[in-house]
């Protein structure tokens, strides 16, 4: 069956021929193919002005991406038996790279599935759908999952805000099995327990397992300051590999009930301390009281979600670096990082030296990373490398 066509305006398929595979509506031409005629999630044929076939994917004339390009092969058929295919080679990346079955399964766009998330934890699943054409192949995914993946159970966790954007609603929602309310994460030499249902995201944050193991070295004997700990990902493995004393700073009463119990099953409860709070608050409060740390890690959430909000977005960037290098003692390391996409590396990078700079302190970048390779780029769309992390030296006053 032949598909409808959306077809783009003059000049307009470059990017798409680069490799991209979203389509903005303001490149599509509308007098020739109107996106009012289309609903969410219609699976549509993407030609140039010229009538050149540039892939199949889905439209949603909500968005401000109305297209997302799924395959570049203009007879492919996008089902069950793509999603298998898709997911097979998914897979074959992961279990290439971890001995254990604890990573992201499927990374939207760079593992050529756009609107899907899916986080493993041994046998149980916890997809994420985020665009109105990933919305309607729901049912095809839960079976495409189960034949290459064979969970005990897969969570739908639909309640990430950037649903709203593509006109779709919140949920949450077991869709094969019963999963548990709780599931434990192996990372390295210890264990996490974290919440599926009502954690941050799918309940853990694999993108920044190659950035934990990067901080490892710095951490022995160290004091350790741990800020948007969620629930001690950073701090906990800090404590299990030798640091003194550790300070989880979140916002989340749950998820520093987490932390805490996390700490007492790796048995570094004595090392570990959490403070309930505004990060920006707790700062000025440790900075005033004369505290000061070996080791501080800033891992916010992304500041800086819309493009629009950039200004905004940066001066906090400045203000909390600036701020977590206060109370970083001579000699220290910071860890920063940010999962802004909008906020580029080179940026980053700036902003942690004229925070140093602004304290008349010395600095040393000593390493710097990014996602795990569970969390793959992919080489056309650089919102794919959203994840940058430095490990920045503190040198005595310049």
């Amino acid at each position: 069956m032949s598909l409808p066509v959306i077809r783009l305006r003059p000049r307009e398929d470059r990017r798409l021929r680069a490799g991209h595979l979203w389509v903005f509506s303001n490149e599509v031409d509308c007098d020739a193919t109107p996106l009012t005629a289309f609903t969410p999630g219609d699976a549509v044929r993407i030609e140039s002005a010229r009538g050149r076939c540039l892939g199949v994917g889905y439209v949603n004339p909500r968005s401000l991406i109305s297209v997302r390009i799924v395959s570049a092969n203009p007879h492919a058929v996008i089902g069950r038996d793509f999603l298998v295919a898709r997911l097979h080679e998914a897979l074959a990346w992961r279990e290439r790279i971890y001995t254990a079955p604890f990573y992201r399964l499927a990374f939207g766009e760079a593992d050529g599935l756009p609107g899907l998330v899916v986080d493993r934890y041994g046998d149980v699943l916890v997809a994420q759908f985020t665009t109105a054409g990933m919305e309607r192949l729901k049912t095809d995914v839960i079976e495409a999952l189960d034949q290459v993946v064979r969970p005990s159970s897969v969570l739908v966790r639909n309640d990430t805000a950037s649903r709203a954007l593509e006109g779709l609603p919140s949920y949450v929602e077991a869709a094969l099995g019963e999963p548990p309310a709780e599931i434990t994460v192996v990372e390295g030499s210890c264990r996490f327990r974290v919440a599926l249902g009502v954690g941050q995201k799918t309940g853990w944050f694999y993108d920044q397992r190659p950035n934990r193991t990067r901080l490892l070295p710095y951490v022995a004997h160290a004091r350790v300051l741990d800020l948007f700990s969620y629930v001690g990902g950073f701090g906990i493995q800090a404590a299990a590999h030798g640091a003194d004393h550790v300070t989880l700073v979140d916002a989340s009463d749950r998820a520093l009930a987490y932390a805490r119990g996390n700490a007492a099953d790796n048995g570094v409860a004595a090392h570990v301390a959490t403070v309930h709070g505004d990060v920006f608050e707790v700062l000025r409060e440790l900075h005033a009281a004369g505290e000061r740390f070996d080791v501080v890690i800033v891992d916010p959430p992304a500041l800086i979600k819309r493009r629009k909000d950039y200004e905004a977005g940066l001066g906090a960037y400045q203000r909390l670096n600036e701020a977590a290098l206060a109370v970083l003692g001579a000699d220290g390391v910071l860890l920063s990082a940010s999962c802004s996409h909008h906020l580029e590396r080179e940026t980053l990078a700036r902003v942690v030296a004229q925070a140093a700079m602004r304290l008349r302190r010395g600095i040393q970048f000593a390493d710097e990373g990014g996602a795990g390779p569970d969390h793959p780029i992919h080489p056309a769309i650089p919102e794919t490398a959203y994840l940058k992390a430095f490990v920045a030296r503190s040198l005595s006053v310049l």
